[in-house]
């Protein structure tokens, strides 16, 4: 069975996501996810495939699926701002796996990347609300208030990712995170120069629209809104229609164009499926920010 369809099934059947919330992480229309999973259940139904914990031997040829669920249960919970939806535990849950990970599987570079690349991101959740119950957008959060304690244990499993495999694609995930997690204080230049050279580093390991989309967002920052827009006009819109973070990250470059029509289409759009608390009210507030026409 595919990876991809182990970590589907894992996700509906152990995590609880729903379709349409597993479907968006793969960027797949529902239907075709549904199937996906139909055809997994039968394949373990037919095969009498019994549900024990693997060996040591059959680890290696598992390890990706597993790393993808965790990477995508987390995010479930890192994109609710607030902690306050049905996935927040998931955070914690995958603190925890990702260190028994790396105690089970030492000497890999993308267990040690994914678990550095979640404490970075834990790290930093004591700055993404403000006092409204905004969400704040990283170039913009203190870093005064981020866990020193949990970005010191991500620099070190980050070194041994490094050692193992610098070119994997979730080493330089994690390195992305590294340089925003090195920042001290708002004072300090935001680091958009290395952000996007180690996007254009993960481009050729993991060329995908997510990674696109991100890196659209360096690109609007040292080459202007316009050069970012381009950028996103290369991928596949319909293919991207159900995904939250393409429509956010296109309405703000819009905004930032002057284009202001389009942009409320894309914030509208955004809004209409269905951000968490905290992104919804970002989102509504620069929608309300554009001048009317």
């Amino acid at each position: 069975m595919a990876a991809e369809a182990r970590a589907a099934l894992t996700l509906k059947l152990v995590c609880g996501l729903s379709v349409t919330e597993i479907a968006r992480a793969f960027l797949l229309q529902d239907a075709t996810l549904a199937q996906r999973l139909v055809r997994a259940k039968r394949k373990i139904a037919e095969a009498g495939v019994p549900f024990e914990l693997p060996s040591p031997e059959a680890w290696p040829e598992r390890l990706d699926a597993v790393l993808s669920t965790l990477e995508i249960a987390y995010a479930r919970a890192h994109e609710d701002a607030a902690g306050s939806g049905a996935h927040a535990g998931f955070s914690a849950e995958v603190l925890h796996l990702t260190r028994i990970l790396t105690h089970l599987v030492p000497d890999d570079a993308a267990v040690a990347a994914l678990a550095a690349q979640v404490r970075y991101a834990e790290a930093r959740r004591p700055a993404r609300l403000d006092a409204d119950g905004f969400i704040v957008p990283l170039s913009a959060q203190d870093p005064a208030l981020w866990r020193r304690d949990l970005i010191d244990d991500a620099n070190r499993l980050l070194a041994d990712a490094i050692r193992i495999a610098p070119s994997e694609p979730r080493t330089l995930q994690a390195q992305l995170q590294q340089v925003w997690c090195a920042r001290q204080s708002l004072g300090h230049p935001a680091p958009w120069p290395e952000v996007l050279r180690l996007y254009d580093r993960l481009l050729l390991t993991r060329d995908d629209p997510i990674v696109r989309i991100n890196r659209a967002v360096a690109v609007a920052e040292i080459q202007g809104a316009d050069a970012a827009l381009a950028e996103l006009a290369r991928l596949d819109f319909q293919a991207l229609d159900d995904f939250l973070s393409y429509h956010a990250v296109r309405a703000d470059l819009l905004r930032r164009a002057g284009s202001h029509a389009e942009a409320a289409d894309a914030y509208a759009r955004a809004l209409h499926l269905d951000p968490p608390a905290a992104e919804r009210r970002w989102l509504e507030r620069r929608l309300a920010e554009l001048p009317k026409s």
